[in-house]
């Protein structure tokens, strides 16, 4: 599955852009982005990362999760073998049938929201976003989105720093917030893309979403589709003005796809919680298996992985929570 990290702000309203629900990020040149046949099944692909690094190959018959695992303390466990973990799909046993705990090359989106309360934010907050960039490896493509009513791709996939960092610094800051839009879009620039197999969001906001024709659940509605983004979420909303409501839908955006959503209190925190995010896309088990379900159908199953440590101690882990199948034989 895919991974996900947005950066929020509000952008500059373009009344003559598409509709925010209808299309992956424009460009600021105007130029479309290509359209593609999402339903299409994709054909087996592979990315070669440097010598002694796996070679991940894509198999359209796997559902392929990408799990995180902690122990009572938070602290990240890395060195657990196939053994140590069991996958449940609608609650049944499923068989591993691939798992590698290497590094792979990551497709990486940051969406910034441009807002005005951002402006004060905004200097702390890019450079985080590039000590996350300076983190990466040399396969690893990322783009930046800046957004308000309407989303800009201001640069495509690259590995290119300088080019990411002009990106971050384009900022406008009036508008409203369509953020599940801007996220929607940039899942689906992802899956026209890259042919990379592991995907993050890292969405950076200090408000609600106000603007966007795409509700909470068609947002997750999208996000629980084969090869979906992981949705990591850092909100610098004002404690005392905090609504619940506000809280929980950004909770359930990045944790139904394995991410986190995080809350600090202070602007001085993002750039700590950007390297704990590293270090958490760094470290997670790429785990396989070829569902056992047969039915045919659009349907959601919902998955459960559980991970013990040597002496069989229970680990919190940290993954999407199902995915809808497409296909005749529900497989992903």
């Amino acid at each position: 599955m895919a991974v996900l990290l947005c950066i929020c702000a509000y952008a500059q309203v373009d009344p003559q852009g598409p509709p925010a629900s209808s299309a992956p990020p424009t460009s600021r040149t105007g130029s479309d982005q290509p359209q593609q046949d999402t339903n299409e099944a994709p054909s087996d692909t592979s990315v070669q990362g440097d010598p002694g690094q796996f070679v991940f190959r894509k198999q359209v018959e796997e559902v392929v999760l990408h799990a995180t695992v902690v122990d009572q303390q938070n602290n990240l466990i890395s060195d657990l073998g196939r053994s140590g973990f069991q996958v449940y799909e609608d609650g049944k046993l499923q068989q591993i049938t691939s798992f590698h705990q290497e590094h792979v090359p990551v497709a990486l989106g940051i969406l910034i929201d441009n807002s005005g309360s951002m402006l004060p934010k905004r200097q702390a907050v890019n450079q985080a976003a590039l000590n996350l960039i300076r983190s990466s490896n040399p396969q690893d493509e990322t783009f930046v989105v800046n957004f308000g009513e309407q989303y800009y791709l201001d640069q495509d996939f690259t590995n290119d720093e300088a080019r990411l960092k002009a990106a971050l610094e384009k900022i406008e800051t009036r508008g409203s917030t369509a953020l599940y839009d801007a996220v929607v879009a940039s899942a689906a620039h992802m899956k026209q893309e890259t042919a990379l197999q592991k995907r993050v969001l890292l969405v950076v906001t200090d408000g609600a979403d106000n603007a966007s024709q795409e509700t909470l659940e068609e947002t997750l509605h999208q996000l629980e589709q084969k090869d979906s983004p992981v949705v990591y979420v850092i909100a610098l909303t004002n404690p005392a003005k905090r609504a619940n409501s506000v809280i929980q839908s950004l909770q359930v955006l990045s944790q139904k796809t394995g991410g986190t959503a995080y809350f600090p209190t202070d602007i001085q925190e993002v750039d700590a919680i950007t390297r704990e995010i590293a270090s958490a896309i760094r470290s997670q088990y790429v785990i396989g298996y070829k569902s056992s379900n047969t039915a045919a159908g659009h349907a959601f199953h919902g998955i459960e992985v559980q991970a013990f440590d040597p002496v069989r101690k229970k680990l919190r882990v940290q993954t999407r929570t199902g995915y809808y199948s497409d296909s005749a034989g529900g497989s992903s």
